[in-house]
């Protein structure tokens, strides 16, 4: 688990390719797996999205009322206060590279004398639609995110217009893909029920805790859910993303969001918060994962003939090569170390990855899952177990990508037994994970630094600004009329 200050993330995505893989690798070495680890810093600027219904209330998961100040949760030996300043506690702690490893006995002493905090964990996701008439506007806050259509600072201008034209596009065939799952995404509901069950693991451990849901392009937004936060008045936050492995678009498109919004808010910036990127390698999680696919496996006639099929959501190579998302390294370390602990149980079946979800004509990373299905089934293999690893929750990547659209591929390839792993969904070994890399991540909560300098920022040069703008507007308003007309020649046609 990586578990980070909230202002260290913005330099942490500014920095180059190489260096931040660099670091990375410095972060899986500096971690043993089976201890206590505790890290700092990742982050981005904020993005508007569309908001076209009415602002649902923040969901959040509370312990007890809002307004009771009797959180018992855990506390760093900076943090003691009273009468528990006159305690002794000895601690030791060697740190490497942001890397902090306390003596266990030191970490389960300070779930006393905490009365005065309030803890919040904040579970961070995509989102999703909800009906059919919410697809569009999803698809808009999607693609309206500089993370997910990167575009040239020049031009960073059309990321609205642009978002408006694809969203438009491609709105037609997400609507089917959304009606073939019922209606709508379940991944709110589900990513509710994971706060419920996160909260009684916490409760387990004798944490209290307000866990909240913060969605990145639908409803309840993780703008809401700080909204709540700050009326809560939660004296120490940990953000939790609710995707394994870390990637430039997906914990790094939230964090960068949160970031935006701590620098601009006086209580925010002061927020003790802790961060954690990615918990791939954690080993709860690992078993996790390692419990469901022998289940699985043992649902085949004949398991040991089984090809393990590890599908993972795709991202352009340039995230990888140009900007330096680790996403890819770490989804590779991730297969290995789940394909350890089940050779570990005598499964010695063979494995492969894949990337699926790809949009556009840019290269994404490779191999594609839809090619590979069809190699392997042209290769002879009859029996194939997939699994979404890049997910811990069903959604339409899951439910009508894999079980729909691969699996007819797969079976029209001739692969004759088909299995699917779900997603973990309130595992309770999952769960439980999730609680234990809540406590291990507080001690590393800082508050945000109050600078509010952009790196980015460049000289102002009015010719070039000038000339950007007339050219820009011109194509600006082409986008922006585009989806108006394709719909009114859609309409004249029909």
């Amino acid at each position: 688990m990586e578990a980070a200050s909230l202002s260290g993330v913005l330099s942490y995505n500014k920095r180059s390719g190489a260096s931040l893989r660099n670091d990375d690798d410095r972060f899986s070495r500096s971690i043993p797996r089976c201890s206590r680890r505790y890290i700092a810093s990742v982050s981005r600027e904020s993005s508007e999205g569309s908001n076209d219904k009415p602002s649902s209330k923040a969901l959040i998961i509370s312990s007890c009322d809002s307004n009771t100040q009797n959180h018992g949760l855990l506390k760093g030996p900076n943090l003691s206060g009273g009468p528990n300043q006159k305690r002794n506690l000895n601690v030791q702690a060697n740190c490497v590279v942001g890397v902090c490893t306390f003596p266990e006995n030191v970490v389960e002493s300070h779930y006393v004398h905490a009365a005065e905090e309030k803890l919040g964990v904040l579970l961070l996701n995509l989102g999703g639609p909800e009906t059919i008439n919410d697809v569009q506007p999803f698809l808009y806050n999607l693609f309206a995110d500089p993370d997910i259509i990167r575009l040239p600072r020049l031009f960073k201008f059309l990321q609205r217009p642009l978002a408006k034209l694809i969203s438009v596009l491609r709105a037609p065939k997400s609507k089917e893909g959304y009606a073939a799952i019922g209606g709508g995404s379940p991944l709110r509901k589900i990513t509710v029920e994971q706060a419920a069950a996160l909260r009684m693991a916490l409760e387990a451990k004798n944490v209290r805790a307000n866990v909240y849901v913060g969605m990145r392009y639908w409803y309840p937004f993780t703008e809401e859910a700080i909204e709540q936060i700050k009326q809560d008045r939660i004296t120490k936050l940990v953000v939790l993303p609710l995707y394994p492995q870390f990637s430039i678009s997906t914990t790094g498109s939230s964090i960068r969001v949160l970031q935006g919004m701590f620098r601009e808010d006086a209580y925010l910036s002061t927020l003790p918060v802790s961060v954690i990127l990615s918990w791939y390698q954690r080993q709860g999680y690992i078993r996790s994962m390692a419990d469901l696919i022998e289940k699985e496996l043992g649902r085949f006639a004949k398991p040991e003939e089984v090809m393990i099929f590890f599908s993972a959501h795709g991202v352009p190579v340039s995230y990888v090569k140009d900007a330096g998302d680790p996403y890819k390294d770490q989804m590779e370390e991730c297969i290995d170390l789940i394909m350890q602990e089940l050779k570990a149980r005598g499964v010695g079946n063979g494995h492969t990855l894949a990337y699926q979800s790809r949009v556009g004509p840019v290269q994404w990373l490779k191999p594609y899952t839809d090619e590979v299905l069809v190699e392997i089934g042209q290769k002879g293999v009859k029996s194939l177990l997939a699994i979404p690893i890049s997910f811990v929750s069903e959604h339409i990547e899951t439910l009508e990508e894999i079980d729909m659209e691969y699996k007819h591929l797969a079976l029209e390839s001739g692969i004759e037994n088909w299995g699917r792993v779900p997603a973990l969904g309130c595992t309770s070994s999952f769960i439980t994970d999730l609680a234990d890399a809540v406590v291990e991540a507080l001690p590393s909560a800082k508050a945000l630094s109050s600078s509010r300098e952009n790196a980015e920022e460049a000289e102002f040069d009015p010719v070039r600004y000038l000339a950007r703008m007339f050219f820009g507007s011109i194509l600006a308003f082409i986008l922006l009329m585009a989806p108006k007309v394709v719909l009114a020649l859609r309409n004249h046609l029909i």
